[in-house]
């Protein structure tokens, strides 16, 4: 697959004022001139090959860190709020807006939030929301969204909590075997946390009592659950100073922000403390990445084990670039992230095409699809169905469907694709990332006409959809 022109200066920058080198120090270490790091710096000329190699060789650099990562979920939103009407009078060629990401993020940043806002205060006004006139005003974003976007800028990898989490799973023996009588003698041991028979709820799943420093758990919760929220609890008690330096770092508009984000570091860690990072790295390739065996070896659940892989993006250790997503009935994506270049739309649907929304029909197994994007670039997606809730008759069960993938260049990793024909595009189908910014004029299945398409209307002609679209 052809690599594009790579303009990475302001990362070029901050590797070399990590070193502590004047441009003139850092060029010949690498061996080039001046001039041509200044250009690099600058972003008018796009480093080499042989310029990632010295700086891989010369700073321990991973060259997949110089060419992926926040940079592309930056160029996707940015893409897609440029994208906007709002904006018709301007068309940034796609190198523009690389310039841009890579070289003045903060800038890319600042111009997402004000689209974010401007969005905001249009969906308010068009429903007439109680809101509307407030003293906290119609611009700001939840504290919800504040906290997804603050997991999506980090690549959902959190190292200093990986790390810390990793060392104690080692202490305690995990990731090797039943996890459950380590997690409970912890927290006897360590916290003096005594682990108690809860009472069956269809809707409570743990309860912590601080006083009596007493935790129940649903005793017919499903055991990768019950595990899970034994890790919680540890998660809660192990280094609290850790994860305030985190939140404080963050810098969160509001406390609730603050609190919610809380919640989702203490999960981090929980589940990097189930699957300690070395161990199901290693374990992903050898199995090839096979949920269920993973799920098996690890005793964990399907959700937790495609959450799990959607984080490996350590530093000098990263595997392979996935996507993830849990997705209601309805459409709504409860959780997501891409390591990968497919980005999911931060409003709107998601495609209908896309193998996900087939997950709710046939439950029990794991559905694949070859996809290509717009853009060119072609996926192997996999989705299955899952329930969540009590058990018993008459208990409440939600449904979700995961969706999880990769590039296609990197469907030789999963086992999924073994009889598979990667070579033959017209084999993948063609999927986009949400109606309202699809570039596809002729998609049977469109929801909602391209917001930067003039549509054409013809009175004596009707197609699947009642306009065309023009090119």
């Amino acid at each position: 697959m052809a690599i594009g022109k790579l303009y990475i200066g302001r990362k070029v920058r901050d590797i070399r004022e990590a070193a502590r080198a004047t441009q003139g120090q850092f060029a010949e270490r690498i061996g080039i001139s001046t001039s041509y790091l200044n250009q690099i710096e600058n972003n008018q000329r796009p480093v080499s090959a042989a310029v990632l190699l010295a700086l891989a060789e010369k700073f321990a650099i991973d060259i997949a860190d110089l060419s992926s990562g926040e940079g592309d979920r930056l160029l996707s939103a940015l893409t897609e709020a440029l994208s906007d009407p709002l904006f018709d009078a301007y068309s940034p060629t796609l190198q523009e807006l690389k310039l841009v990401a890579q070289n003045a993020p903060g800038l890319a940043h600042a111009l997402i939030t004000c689209h974010q806002a401007y969005r905001r205060s249009g969906e308010q006004l068009a429903s007439f929301d109680d809101r509307l006139g407030s003293a906290t005003g119609l611009a700001e974003p939840t504290p919800y969204e504040e906290v997804r976007d603050f997991f999506h800028f980090v690549d959902n990898y959190i190292h200093e909590l990986d790390l810390s989490a990793e060392r104690l799973a080692q202490r305690l023996g995990l990731g090797d075997g039943d996890s459950h009588p380590h997690l409970v003698a912890h927290l006897e041991t360590a916290h003096g946390v005594s682990v108690v028979r809860g009472e069956p709820s269809d809707d409570l799943v743990r309860r912590y009592d601080p006083e009596t420093k007493r935790l129940a758990v649903n005793p017919y919760a499903p055991a990768a659950t019950r595990d899970f929220q034994f890790a919680l609890q540890i998660a809660q008690m192990h280094d609290p100073a850790l994860v305030d330096a985190i939140l404080a770092q963050a810098g969160f508009r509001s406390e609730e922000a603050v609190e919610i984000c809380r919640i989702g570091l203490h999960n981090y860690f929980a589940g990097a403390l189930l699957l300690p990072y070395q161990l199901f790295h290693r374990a992903a390739r050898e199995l090839r990445h096979d949920i269920e065996l993973l799920a098996a070896r690890f005793g964990s659940s399907l959700e937790q084990v495609c959450h799990r892989l959607s984080t490996l993006q350590r530093p000098g250790l990263k595997g392979v670039p996935i996507f993830f997503a849990r997705i209601d009935r309805a459409g709504n994506i409860t959780k997501r992230h891409s390591a990968a270049k497919l980005q999911f739309a931060r409003f709107g649907a998601a495609c209908p095409l896309w193998n996900v929304h087939q997950a709710f029909e046939m439950p029990g197994r794991i559905i694949r699809q070859l996809a290509e994007t717009p853009d060119g670039v072609r996926y192997l997606c996999l989705a299955t169905q899952i329930s969540k809730g009590g058990v018993g008759f008459g208990a409440p069960r939600p449904r979700y469907a995961l969706a999880l993938g990769c590039e296609i260049s990197y469907a030789d990793s999963f086992v999924y694709a073994d009889d598979l024909d990667l070579s033959n595009r017209a084999g993948f189908d063609p999927i986009g990332i949400s109606c309202r910014i699809c570039e596809r004029t002729r998609c049977p299945s469109r929801a909602v006409p391209p917001l930067k398409r003039r549509l054409v209307i013809r009175h004596d002609v009707r197609g699947t959809l009642p306009y065309e679209i023009s090119d």
